[in-house]
């Protein structure tokens, strides 16, 4: 990819986002796997993360409004970087809600979804570092594409076990909206990568 004149500061902002994207996913991956006597830690960490993500995103906007030649178009910044924003904010809303609910124990299914979510936060990563250094990372978008159609297959089938075998309605209320949550994450993942690839196709 040609992309000039650069301004390795846009690149370094993503990267800082998506840094604190992957490690609120780390976080809570490790709430969901140690059950409710840990969410509640994990759901602070998450929120300070969050809270640091608000200030990159800001820094974004205030510095796109500043500089007239930008590496990218600025409507591609202004989409990548609300596009992550959206992820860690749905990070954080998965774990609250799993906080707020109080599912124990947690199924099986709900760890997983936390994994999928995770694993494409550690691609996005490794796509911004190949953004960062004028690398293709195509294949990173498809793989986060994969990793989301398995994730709505994965959402799927849980619901609809949940309602074939859960008794308790309350119980199926509050699991299906936690299925919902994590689902939709995986799906700003999948907003961040279709970003990425107009990127790519506009400067290759």
């Amino acid at each position: 990819m040609k992309l000039l004149p650069r301004d390795e500061k846009f690149f370094q902002y993503f990267q800082q986002q998506v840094k604190l994207i992957c490690r609120a996913a780390d976080l809570l991956v490790e709430g969901a796997a140690a059950g409710n006597a840990h969410l509640a830690n994990a759901a602070h960490q998450i929120h300070a993360l969050e809270e640091e993500a608000d200030s990159v995103l800001h820094e974004i906007y205030r510095r796109l409004n500043s500089t007239f030649i930008t590496p990218i178009d600025p409507e591609d910044i202004q989409s990548l970087s609300s596009h992550l924003d959206d992820v860690i904010d749905g990070i954080e809303d998965s774990v609250q809600r799993m906080l707020d609910y109080q599912i124990d124990p947690m199924p099986s299914t709900v760890l997983e979804l936390c994994c999928i979510v995770q694993s494409c936060c550690l691609i996005l990563q490794k796509a911004f570092d190949a953004l960062a250094e004028g690398k293709p990372f195509i294949e990173h978008s498809i793989e986060i594409n994969r990793l989301e159609e398995a994730a709505d297959q994965l959402g799927r089938a849980a619901v609809k076990d949940l309602f074939d075998k859960e008794k308790d309605p309350i119980r199926l209320i509050k699991l299906k909206e936690i299925h919902e949550f994590l689902e939709q994450t995986t799906d700003y993942c999948e907003d961040v990568a279709d970003a990425l690839q107009n990127v790519q196709v506009k400067n290759s």
